[in-house]
């Protein structure tokens, strides 16, 4: 990772500020905003290795703030495939062109716009493990599993509050995967430590915040500012094709 100019510093702060937010307030999510904007600066395989990096930490403030509607024993199997599928998508991007990876990402941004337009529930047509390891294996690939992994969760049948708990902690076990995986094949340098300490406050902030925060809110402003965003990534991935 080279180093980053002041400006991209700022706005990778920002960025990570409002995913924290948005992630805490329902458990996922996250990574729609935070995902696309790295891979806009650092580029599409070192953006991907810093959300997982950054979303992993921030998942272990999540975990403390709903430690008390955690459904460990209901979600066990999703954890653990999210886990597997995670650290095979992780290592496919690692090995893939850089070119490969972005059509990737944005392929997983497009399908996500495309359920959410359509309310396609993959919940009635697919079974949970399915649902868990395929959204393990395109997080790990793409830095987004997009709606599969709450498409999974959903099938656990629990209320908002075990909903959000299950999800804090199923991104944490998949960010960690992938962290590791990423760490191993040296995307990660001291570049990406030093904006991990730079935002380490923003998560203690952005889980409290979220956690108090309505849910919908946090959506409704998450849904602006994600496709503002995504238009700036594809027009610079149509750029570089």
């Amino acid at each position: 990772m080279e180093s980053l100019a002041l400006l991209e510093v700022v706005v990778v702060a920002v960025a990570a500020g409002m995913s924290f937010v948005v992630s805490a307030s329902v458990g996922l999510g996250g990574s729609l905003l935070l995902v696309p904007v790295l891979v806009l600066i650092l580029g599409p395989k070192e953006g991907v290795g810093l959300a997982a990096l950054l979303l992993g930490s921030n998942n272990v403030f999540k975990v403390i703030a709903y430690r008390r509607t955690i459904p460990f024993r209901a979600a066990a199997m999703i954890i653990l495939l999210i886990a597997a599928g995670a650290a095979l998508g992780a290592t496919a991007m690692v090995h893939s062109p850089p070119e490969i990876v972005a059509s990737g990402v944005f392929v997983a941004f497009l399908g996500t716009f495309v359920m959410e337009r359509t309310r396609f529930d993959l919940g009635r047509t697919m079974f949970a493990p399915v649902l868990a390891f395929a959204s393990g294996a395109t997080s790990g690939f793409s830095g987004t599993s997009g709606p599969l992994k709450g498409a999974a969760i959903r099938n656990l049948d629990v209320d908002r509050a075990h909903f959000a708990g299950a999800a804090s902690v199923a991104s944490l076990v998949g960010d960690l995967t992938k962290t590791t995986v990423f760490a191993h094949a040296q995307l990660l340098d001291g570049w990406a430590l030093t904006i991990l300490v730079i935002v380490l406050p923003l998560m203690l902030l952005g889980t409290l915040s979220g956690f108090r925060l309505n849910r919908q809110l946090g959506e409704r402003a998450f849904t602006v500012f994600f496709w503002i965003v995504m238009v700036g990534y594809g027009m610079r991935l149509l750029t570089s094709v």
